[in-house]
């Protein structure tokens, strides 16, 4: 690795997120991967999605070898402003409608009312019916 690196700033290095230009910040190091994307072995969309952020959580979870660290070295061009890292994100979920027993029971109401004239129509007519004479 070089004994002067240079430090590149956050959104600079987001920039290079295509096939042709990719660069990866991963523990504080940046590395143009651009050569390396048709050998990589689990394709070049992996290394993509790890652009425009600290891909160091998604280079660890993978469990890289030695001898793939290793080969980081010659992908080497710098260390990323640790000042312009973004704070990683948080997911916050869409809020959920709320539970409102009024609705239920607004529904309950309007299929009673439906149901409860074709039980007394049905009622009638079974009573009819049965008491017909013949």
């Amino acid at each position: 690795m070089a004994s002067d690196p240079k430090v590149h700033i956050f959104e600079e290095v987001a920039k290079h997120n295509k096939t042709k230009d990719c660069w990866l910040v991963i523990s504080g190091k940046v590395f143009d991967v651009t050569p390396f994307m048709d050998d990589h072995p689990g394709g070049d969309e992996v290394l993509l999605s790890a652009t425009g952020k600290d891909a160091t959580n998604d280079f660890e979870d993978v469990g890289h070898s030695d001898s793939a660290r290793d080969m980081m070295e010659k992908y080497y061009i710098g260390e990323v402003d640790p000042s312009t890292v973004p704070l990683k994100r948080i997911y916050i979920p869409p809020p959920q409608a709320r539970y409102n027993p009024d609705k239920i029971s607004e529904f309950v109401i309007k299929i009673l009312q439906f149901l409860v004239p074709l039980l007394i129509l049905g009622l009638a007519f079974a009573v009819r019916h049965y008491t017909k004479k013949e």
